[in-house]
């Protein structure tokens, strides 16, 4: 079954608007799992505009269930990745002024690069996992680096959904299905919500995760946090 990672970023972001400790990063982690959800997410950036490394330290031990940290792996991530040994880590090919990550990783390209990082994350028995697009050769390529999994890079999918779900979804199959038949394992994220989740999930049920921060944060607004948990768990939970 698919599990559900929230990703508190967002937390972060309203946080540092102010400056302070309101709303406190830590205790959204905790309710969230408390709420049901299988898994936190967080994404520090260099600049750290949300997410701040102190924050993942402080995280770390409070998670139960499972803890992804995403990011470039540059040397400052790479470090507090090792510090810190997450249950999963995602590699993000997001530049250092991206407001949000906005294209996968060309393992092809990276592959030299890409095997190093994984072949050090996997020393510490940390679950690796590649940001990709919808490319089926670029889930090849990620296998060949050594990932565990990939994690497809969904905002093409979310932007075409409302005007045709069938050609929305059909390269993600194609890929999801490579992803497969190289062993790999299958994460998905970015813009997914309440109104396109179920149907990615009907048609790639071997997704193994999503991780999805600003709709559940802003969705949060208008719900309350523990009532969009279970409604985006519904989504999820279908088979």
């Amino acid at each position: 079954m698919t599990r559900l990672s929230v990703n508190i970023n967002k937390v972060a972001t309203i946080r540092n608007a102010r400056g302070g400790k309101m709303p406190d990063v830590t205790l959204a982690a905790v309710n969230c799992e408390k709420f049901g959800a299988e898994g936190i997410t967080v994404h520090p950036r260099p600049d750290e505009r949300h997410i701040r490394y102190s924050d993942v330290r402080e995280i770390r031990p409070l998670i139960t269930t499972e803890f992804n940290i995403e990011g470039n792996p540059i040397d400052s991530f790479i470090d507090l990745v090792m510090e810190v040994v997450p249950d999963q880590v995602t590699l993000v090919p997001d530049a250092i002024d991206a407001i949000t990550s906005n294209a996968g990783w060309d393992t092809i390209a990276n592959r030299n690069f890409l095997t190093d990082v994984c072949s050090e994350f996997k020393k510490k028995g940390i679950r690796t996992s590649i940001f990709i697009g919808a490319l089926p050769q670029m889930a090849e390529g990620a296998a060949a680096c050594g990932a565990d999994r990939v994690e497809l890079y969904t905002e093409p999918y979310a932007d075409m959904f409302p005007k045709n779900p069938e050609a929305a979804i059909a390269d993600f199959i194609q890929t999801a299905e490579e992803a497969r038949r190289c062993g790999l394992g299958l994460n998905a994220g970015h813009d997914l919500n309440l109104e396109n989740l179920e149907f990615f999930i009907r048609n790639i049920p071997w997704t193994d995760e999503v991780s999805i921060g600003h709709a559940i944060i802003s969705d949060a607004l208008y719900m309350g946090l523990e009532k969009t948990i279970q409604a985006y768990l519904s989504k999820v939970k279908i088979f």
